[in-house]
């Protein structure tokens, strides 16, 4: 039996041309992307009302199929998939008007997709043709948690992905629903969001923290390198007790620093 009664009834876009979410300029993203997830999430930790042991982050395990790719930032794009079913492909309509979704989509764009499948996951929705044909869409990766195949050709497009597995064919794969809620590894995620994503997992930022995430990412980064990490990288000819005491002091400048800066003290305060 399929996993989802629904069928195929694609989530129409009321307004295909709506702007995104966010003001963050290119220039922004590409900084952003210039920082792993984990740094990232150091920086949203510190602005952020949300909870940081529950919100925005992956529950489940990922695999980053192209780690030399290094992060990819974007905006996402959001998809529904189930290709055990050739239920699906009574809608003859569906890659056209999925297509058309993408296409009016503002980017840098990353394509989030959830499986009904899974766990039994059995079939791709990427493979070389799609990874380039969303490349050619303002794509620049995607995250499944469903299966990836034609690793080398993907890559080769320039096309991320983080996915749950390898798999060698497609079966019934067809757009199913398109520009809705869906649940990826455990998170769920809404068109538009801000997405950053490495081999450690992914990150959906919700749409009231964005506009200070860079700075939070860039001063956190800094004040770990200019407190904690110094602390730790001079200790060479320290005793036992000096390196314990710079340690230990680094901390206290490293949540000072926070404090002052975010009202909240960070990690590594003590």
């Amino acid at each position: 039996m399929p996993n989802n009664p629904v069928g195929p009834q694609p989530t129409e876009d009321p307004n295909p041309d709506r702007q995104l979410p966010s003001n963050l300029p290119h220039a922004d993203l590409l900084r952003l992307k210039r920082w792993n997830t984990p740094t990232i999430y150091n920086g949203w930790e510190q602005i952020t009302d949300r909870d940081i042991a529950k919100d925005a982050f992956n529950f489940e395990e990922t695999h980053d199929f192209m780690p030399q790719m290094g992060p990819m930032v974007g905006f996402a794009v959001t998809l529904v998939v189930e290709p055990s079913q050739a239920s699906h492909k009574k809608n003859k309509a569906a890659w056209a008007d999925y297509r058309d979704y993408v296409a009016r989509t503002a980017g840098p764009k990353i394509v989030m997709v959830q499986d009904l499948d899974k766990p039994n996951v059995i079939g791709s929705f990427w493979g070389e043709v799609n990874a380039n044909t969303h490349r050619a869409l303002g794509c620049v990766g995607t995250i499944t948690d469903g299966a990836i195949r034609d690793l080398d050709e993907m890559t080769n497009a320039g096309f991320k992905a983080i996915a749950r597995r390898l798999c060698v064919g497609h079966a019934h794969v067809t757009p199913v629903r398109w520009n809705c809620s869906i649940e990826v590894f455990g998170r769920t995620i809404e068109p538009g969001q801000l997405i950053h994503a490495d081999k450690h997992g992914f990150l959906a930022i919700p749409n009231q923290d964005q506009h200070r995430l860079l700075e939070a990412a860039a001063f956190m980064d800094a004040n770990e390198c200019n407190t904690v990490i110094s602390a730790a990288r001079n200790a060479n000819g320290l005793s036992r007790d000096e390196l314990l005491h710079a340690i230990n002091d680094a901390g206290k400048q490293f949540g000072l620093a926070s404090q002052t800066q975010f009202t909240k003290s960070g990690e590594w305060s003590t």
